[in-house]
Parts: structure tokens; sequence; C-alpha cells
């Protein structure tokens, strides 16, 4: 089965293209702004440089946030493009929670796994799961006062875009595993989306909006 995975959502537009588990193109490109620019004509250079037409596709998976507000909406409307113009094709939608959850080796997994992505305001958001990946907490938008004493007097493993500005202070925290990104690998979307393909809980892409948008009244010159 041919699949292809991309991810939109925060400073980066990353794709890959994998048959069964062998990867046949991988993309990545840090940016701020200008994702969803790049996303379509890198899908088709992909496929074109492998030779692969895109009714190949079997399965697709767009990550489904949280993030930017406009990287979201535009990973999600691509994905549901592509299953219009191939009403046959699989869709499924993962989020950043799942794909850095699923970035964890089981050594590396603590009594709790806190999944920390950056807001870049003074919040983060914030997912946790247990042992085996299961979600122990729904997504959230907390400070980090509010998320100290969700983690205490625990084996704790942390992933994710916002560790690095969590640890900034000293939480006091016992730390299993620490794992930094600048973004989600997109590979993991592939292993989240096959297990739940297979579990009857692949899931159509809504985006995961985990507050109001940043929206100002134009200003008089």
């Amino acid at each position: 089965m041919y699949i292809l995975a991309f991810d939109t959502t925060a400073a980066q537009c990353a794709i890959i293209l994998q048959k069964e588990d062998k990867v046949i193109s991988r993309f990545c490109e840090y940016m701020d702004f200008g994702q969803s620019e790049v996303l379509i004509p890198q899908i088709q250079k992909m496929l074109l440089s492998a030779e692969i037409s895109f009714e190949k596709i079997e399965m697709v998976l767009v990550c489904v946030g949280p993030g930017s507000f406009t990287g979201v909406r535009a990973g999600i409307s691509a994905a549901r493009t592509f299953q219009l113009a191939c009403p046959d094709m699989l869709l499924g939608g993962v989020s950043s929670f799942e794909a850095y959850a699923e970035g964890l080796e089981k050594e590396e997994r603590g009594e709790i796994n806190a999944v920390i992505i950056e807001t870049k305001r003074d919040d983060f958001y914030i997912q946790l799961f247990d042992r085996d990946l299961h979600k122990i907490t729904q997504p959230q938008a907390l400070h980090y006062d509010d998320i100290i004493p969700l983690l205490r007097h625990k084996k704790i493993s942390l992933i994710g875009d916002g560790v690095e500005r969590f640890l900034s202070k000293n939480s006091g925290l016992s730390l299993h595993c620490i794992k930094m990104s600048d973004g989600i690998d997109v590979s993991n979307m592939i292993s989240v989306g096959l297990k739940d393909l297979a579990e009857g809980r692949l899931d159509y892409p809504k985006p995961l909006y985990l507050r109001a948008p940043d929206v100002g009244t134009p200003k008089n010159h």
C-alpha cells in the first residue's frame, strides 16, 4: 500500500511517501510561513521522481494540529481534496500529540509521557500518555504552573518542540527521558495511522483547535 503523510501545522512542511514500511521519498523544510504554497508542488515532485501516479496512493494521513490555524486548515483542505479526487482513498487525521508520542521508544517511556508543544505564547499545548501510549488526558492549553502538578511524584518522559522552553525553569520533576525536536517526524504519523486502521478507528481529519485564533481589527492610518 502506498501511503502519503504530511504536516503543515507548525514551523515545517514535512512530507513522506512510503510503501508498506519502505520509505520512497521524504521532504522537510523548516519555515514560519508559506507551508501551503510548498505542499502541493512538492508532493507532485516526489510522485514524479518516484514515477508513481497519484491514483496509486491508497492512504493519505494529515496532521490535524494543534498548530497555526492557517497551517492546520491548509493541510486538512489538501487531504480532503485528494480524497474527493480519489474516493476510494483511505483518509485519516493524526494529531501532533499522537505523532510525537509515537517517537518514544519503549525503553524511553516513563510512567507518564508528556507531549509538550510550543504555542509561541506563555502557555503550552500538552497531552499525557501512559507507557503503552494510551491517552490519559485530553489535549489542553495550559500554563507552566498548571502543568507541574500533573507530573509530580511520577517518572516522567517529555517529548515535543515545547520541551526546551518548558525546561528553562527548574521543574523538580523526576525525568526519565527528554526528547526535544523542531517538529514531528511524519514517519510516526504513518505508524499511528496504520494502528488506527488495524483497530478500525481511522479518523476523518478534523482540525484540532485548542483556543480561538488571534484576530485583530485593522488599524486606521
